[in-house]
């Protein structure tokens, strides 16, 4: 249960340890991103000779520049801001760095993609990505606010509007509609492959997370043994945000419908983010019996989010965790991706020299043959 695991880390989940909330991190496509204070590591195994490799950067926020942003509830809605553009970046490079565009270039490519290519170049990913990005948030805008209100509004008739009580259950009708359709989103994404191993992916993570704030040695057994069920997972962020939104709109939204209402909504969206960030930081840091119950519902949806990952992909995990805590991890070797592609290049050369070698004599004795 979701409780007991919580009791079985409330020794790492105090605020004397050091280690806790040091580091996080997001599943990507084939690999993970962990992110410490200093430093940001991708690491992806890629899909032709499941060799893994990791692309390094500094770990920055505005926050520290700016200080005022830093403060409660404000540092909520500027870090999801920074998690939305990272996310994307992340995703693009994992893609990137999975050795697809290699093989596709072996294929013949049809009018389509010679066209995106010619005018997109080498930032057609990044392009394609973008794109999926904007239709993403219309997406999440269209199914969690749009069609809980035009629903809600097709149930209840105009003439009830005028009513306190009936207003405020059209709220929570709307609001239990918010969480229903969530909860199937979630489920119904599991269901494809690909979103699959991402979430697989994303339970190594979370292991791999556990197994460096209890202070074990990371190794792929220690992180087995860990909970896929993280309290400061983004799941969990999100669950808290819908079922805030419910509580600000039965508290502090007029009794108005139609669009003026979505506006009103989004207009309040940064006052959920910022409540819903600082409770995922408290959570993170205690242990008690009112966490236990608040934090319940974002574990169990990571019941859903998360995966039980094979052995590989706690490889990944642990090899991006050491590359993000480079400090902590000296002694690791960093498999970056631009030394392996390096030396993938210069084999390649070495092996078409050779093959041009042995194929000379054989040239010269075809010529022989031919001379009377």
């Amino acid at each position: 249960m979701e409780g007991e695991f919580l009791k079985k880390n409330a020794e790492k989940n105090c605020p004397a340890n050091p280690r806790l909330g040091k580091v996080g991190g997001q599943a990507v496509m084939e690999g993970v991103m962990m992110r410490s204070p200093k430093q940001m590591a991708t690491a992806v195994r890629r899909t032709d000779d499941k060799t893994i490799v990791v692309r390094t950067q500094p770990s920055t926020t505005i926050r520290s520049k700016y200080k005022v942003l830093d403060l409660p509830l404000i540092r909520g809605v500027v870090n999801l801001v920074e998690m939305f553009k990272l996310s994307f970046s992340t995703l693009t490079a994992s893609t990137e760095m999975m050795g697809l565009e290699e093989e596709l270039q072996a294929e013949e490519p049809s009018k389509f993609e010679k066209w995106l290519e010619k005018h997109f170049g080498k930032s057609l990913l990044n392009f394609v990505s973008a794109i999926a990005m904007v239709l993403g948030i219309l997406l999440a805008m269209g199914l969690f606010i749009a069609l809980p209100a035009f629903v809600t509004n097709l149930i209840f008739p105009d003439e009830l509007d005028g009513d306190f009580w009936m207003n405020r259950l059209k709220c929570l009708v709307e609001g239990v509609m918010k969480v229903l359709i969530f909860i199937g989103y979630l489920y119904f994404t599991s269901l494809m492959k690909e979103i699959r191993r991402v979430y697989m992916y994303h339970g190594a993570e979370h292991k791999t997370i556990f197994c460096y704030e209890a202070g074990l040695e990371l190794n792929v057994e220690n992180v087995r043994k860990q909970s896929r069920f993280h309290p400061r997972c983004g799941t969990s962020f999100m669950f808290v945000m819908v079922f805030l939104s419910i509580i600000v709109s039965i508290a502090f939204i007029p009794n108005v419908w139609g669009w003026l209402r979505v506006l009103l909504k989004l207009l309040l969206l940064p006052v959920c983010v910022g409540l819903g960030y600082e409770f995922i930081r408290y959570a993170g840091k205690h242990d008690n019996a009112l966490v236990r119950i608040l934090a319940a519902p974002g574990l169990w949806m990571q019941r859903i989010t998360t995966r039980e990952p094979d052995d590989d992909m706690i490889e990944v995990a642990i090899v991006a965790t050491k590359s993000a805590l480079h400090e902590e991890f000296a002694d690791f070797e960093i498999p970056y991706e631009e030394e392996y592609l390096k030396k993938k290049e210069e084999a390649k050369k070495t092996e078409e020299e050779a093959k041009k070698t042995e194929e000379e004599p054989h040239a010269g004795e075809g010529i022989q043959n031919e001379t009377p």
